[in-house]
């Protein structure tokens, strides 16, 4: 991917939403608490180019959000 989604703002949203949340589970908190957060960073996505209508592409980002958010 192209595209260095960490620094986008709904990303850093998400990823202080989700440390201020203590919540051990990024994926748990994507569907949840920070399903708002996560909306946004994929819309922004779209806007950058990225065809998360392809499975494929859809789970690789979701992937990579979900161990940002767990690595930092």
């Amino acid at each position: 991917m192209d595209w260095e989604f960490t620094e986008d703002s709904a990303f850093r949203a998400l990823y202080k939403a989700f440390k201020e949340n203590e919540e051990d589970s990024a994926m748990e908190f994507l569907v949840n608490e920070g399903a708002d957060f996560y909306l946004e960073l994929i819309q922004n996505a779209a806007g950058e180019g990225i065809d998360l209508s392809d499975n494929e592409v859809m789970e690789e980002f979701q992937q990579e959000v979900i161990d940002s958010l767990e690595m930092k």
